[in-house]
């Protein structure tokens, strides 16, 4: 998903900040990695077109946008992976055994969070979730 498909600059203006220069960098280096992107990746993309920005920077500003909702993160194959967030969350599947990352819509999962809720009266925060598992092909494979 492409960050400029949404107005991100007024989304930040709205919670009191500003869209700096700097973030609107990292934001493009996230949109760059076309799904998921990793740290190094990022910093690489950022370093291309300003290498005065440094690595504090670049964590502290996804930490910011994370934390503002408009790029999630998640650990997929032992790596913490960005991306920019969509209008409906979504979530992977990842087998253990080879690797494979399956995308899995969010509304395969909104009967049990309305469940958890109901029955727990507990509300989850869940913009991006990796389910670890064992793909069919690897099971078959046994």
């Amino acid at each position: 998903m492409s960050h400029q498909s949404l107005d991100y600059a007024t989304k930040i203006r709205e919670r009191g900040f500003r869209l700096t220069p700097q973030r609107e960098l990292i934001l493009d280096a996230v949109c760059e990695g076309s799904g998921h992107t990793t740290f190094d990746e990022i910093c690489a993309r950022v370093h291309d077109k300003a290498k005065a920005i440094n690595l504090a920077t670049v964590y502290r500003t996804l930490d910011f946008l994370c934390g503002m909702g408009l790029i999630v993160t998640a650990e997929i194959n032992d790596h913490r992976v960005y991306e920019i967030a969509g209008q409906q969350p979504h979530h992977h599947l990842v087998c253990r055994a080879c690797g494979r990352v399956e995308r899995l819509d969010h509304e395969m999962l909104e009967a049990l969070l309305a469940k958890v809720e109901r029955e727990r009266g507990f509300k989850v925060d869940m913009g991006h979730m990796v389910l670890l598992g064992q793909c069919q092909d690897c099971r078959n494979r046994e």
